[in-house]
C-alpha cells in the first residue's frame, strides 16, 4: 500500500546558477564587470539560464559569486526579479540566494567546492536533487523540464549530464555516451559537457566526495574528478543535446553571439 508521500507531487526541484568565476580570458571586459553581467543580445548573460529555470517551474534558485559577486548579487535583487517574473507571466513567488564565496573567503571555490557550499540551500533528505547550470553558458533554447528531474530522481543515479557536440575550443571532447544511456570515461567518440546537469546530493558526500558538510573551510575543488569516480560506477547517466549553445569563455565568442 503507498503511502500518502508517495502519491504525492514532487517539490519543485532547486537549481544553482554557477557565477564565481573571474574570467580571465574575457578580460578587459571583467576587469570592472562580472561575467555573468555582460550583455548578451540585450540582458546579462546569466539571465538566460535564470529566465530558463524560471519558465520550467523552478522557483528557488541559488547563486554562487565571488569576483565583483557584489554587482551580481546587486543587479539581480528584488525589483530586477518581479520585472522578469512579470514579463514570465509567473505567478509564483521566486526565491533567489546568493553563495558569496568571494565575500566569506576572498576567492572562488571551483566547481565541487562551490556545490558543496551551497548544498544546504539546495538540497536536503526529503528532497536530494537539483540542477546545476554555468552561468556563463548561453544555450537559449535549453528546457529545464519537471519530467526530467522526475525520470532522474526515479533512477537512482548520481548525476544526469547534457552532453553537446564538441566545439572548435574543444575538439577532443569530455564524455562519452553508451546506448543506454550512460556517461563514459572512454569511448570512441567523446562529446562536451555542457555545464547543464542534474545532481544528487550524495554525490557530494561521503564516499564519492571528502569536502566537509557546507564546506565552512573553502576548500577549492574542480567537480571532474567527482565525476570521473561516479562515471567509472555506472553511476551517471548522459544524453546529447543538440540545440544552440556556447561557452562564452572568450570576447570572440561573446562578439560572435551579438554579431
Amino acid at each position: 500500500m503507498q503511502s500518502p508521500r508517495d502519491t504525492m507531487q514532487p517539490h519543485a526541484v532547486r537549481a544553482l546558477i554557477l557565477a564565481a568565476g573571474r574570467g580571465e580570458r574575457m578580460r578587459p571586459l571583467t576587469d570592472r564587470t562580472p561575467k555573468p553581467l555582460l550583455p548578451v543580445r540585450g540582458q546579462p548573460l546569466m539571465q538566460w539560464p535564470l529566465a530558463a529555470l524560471l519558465r520550467g517551474g523552478v522557483t528557488e534558485v541559488v547563486v554562487n559569486t565571488a569576483w565583483l559577486g557584489e554587482q551580481v548579487q546587486d543587479y539581480f535583487g528584488l525589483q530586477r526579479l518581479s520585472s522578469l517574473r512579470k514579463q514570465l507571466r509567473i505567478e509564483e513567488q521566486v526565491a533567489l540566494r546568493f553563495s558569496p564565496e568571494g565575500a566569506d573567503f576572498g576567492y572562488a571555490l571551483e566547481t565541487a567546492g562551490g556545490i558543496v557550499r551551497a548544498l544546504p540551500l539546495l538540497a536536503n533528505a526529503d528532497d536530494d536533487v537539483f540542477w546545476v547550470v554555468a552561468g556563463d553558458v548561453f544555450a537559449p533554447d535549453f528546457a529545464f523540464t519537471r519530467a526530467a528531474a522526475e525520470r532522474f530522481a526515479a533512477s537512482g543515479r548520481l548525476a544526469h549530464l547534457w552532453l553537446v557536440p564538441n566545439p572548435p575550443h574543444n575538439p577532443k571532447g569530455d564524455f562519452g555516451l553508451s546506448a543506454d544511456g550512460l556517461a563514459l570515461n572512454e569511448a570512441p567518440v567523446l562529446h562536451t559537457f555542457s555545464t547543464y546537469a542534474l545532481y544528487r546530493r550524495a554525490l557530494f558526500e561521503p564516499p564519492w566526495c571528502d569536502i566537509l558538510p557546507g564546506n565552512p573551510q573553502g576548500t577549492a575543488a574542480p567537480l571532474a574528478p567527482l565525476l570521473r569516480r561516479a562515471i567509472a560506477a555506472g553511476q551517471v547517466s548522459a544524453e546529447l543535446y543538440t540545440g544552440a549553445w556556447t561557452d562564452v569563455g572568450t570576447p570572440e565568442r561573446l562578439h560572435q553571439l551579438g554579431a
